[in-house]
């Protein structure tokens, strides 16, 4: 069975950061991911994962102080310099935090200039953090319009451009499903690229559980293809209780 993390950006939001990570803990999650950690007390932070000993395992970048604004700008012609100093300092946030993985946010772009840019800035970025892993994840196009990565074959593409033995795929089950309409036959192509995996459930994005989409099966399939990283839950719940994570005892 997959080892299950909790992203605190979407999950128990009525409580501070530091309280979400003992309320994952407590629930069993493994580990836990928070998107946009800048803002927070990071030594309240650090010392919340010590006591609940769980990992924090990811976090966004950029940009640093996200509150409602770009999604990023890897990709965004003439973003460069602005995108390297505001990489170094989430590499310093992950440092702290002793985070794995760090996910490199595209932007808004499109065209062979963003490409370009956003290959030149993944290799700048994996030169100069080798002791992490990047992420880069295709976000479909109705969530989040406009976005540069939106396709699993480009995910791909640039991953293999880049060739940096640091970069990997970040895979999405609602976005694979919203992008090509059939989650299994996405991972079975592009599932060897992945190192970090996140789920929710279809078509809106709560909890991972009925619907059209056979969520056990999926965590077989991971195990079977011997996946060993985690499966972070990124989802809105609708159960204000703990029956949003019944799904979590289930598939434990």
């Amino acid at each position: 069975m997959p080892k299950f993390a909790a992203n605190i950006s979407f999950l128990f939001k009525k409580f501070t950061v530091p309280e979400r990570i003992q309320a994952a803990a407590d629930i069993g999650f493994k580990g836990v991911e928070l998107l946009f950690p800048y803002d927070e007390p990071i030594p309240q932070v650090t010392r919340a994962l010590s006591l609940a000993g769980i990992p924090m395992i990811l976090i966004n970048t950029p940009p640093p102080n996200y509150a409602g604004g770009e999604r990023g700008f890897a990709a965004v012609p003439g973003g460069e310099q602005r995108f390297r100093h505001d990489f170094l300092r989430a590499v310093r946030y992950a440092e702290t935090l002793k985070v794995g993985c760090i996910h490199v946010m595209a932007g808004a772009a499109e065209g062979q200039a963003a490409r370009d840019t956003y290959v030149e800035n993944l290799r700048w970025a994996t030169a100069q953090a080798p002791k992490f892993m990047l992420t880069i994840e295709p976000i479909n196009q109705q969530d989040m319009p406009g976005y540069f990565l939106s396709d699993f074959n480009l995910a791909a593409d640039i991953i293999a451009e880049v060739g940096a033995p640091n970069i990997g795929l970040q895979f999405d089950s609602y976005h694979a499903q919203k992008i090509t309409g059939d989650v299994m036959a996405t991972w079975t192509e592009f599932g060897r690229l992945a190192r970090h995996v996140q789920i929710a459930g279809l078509p809106d994005r709560a909890e991972p559980v009925g619907g059209p989409f056979d969520y056990p099966a999926f965590f077989d399939r991971l195990d079977a293809d011997g996946y060993d990283g985690y499966v972070s839950a990124e989802y809105h719940p609708l159960e204000k209780s703990a029956k949003a994570f019944r799904w979590l005892t289930l598939a434990g």
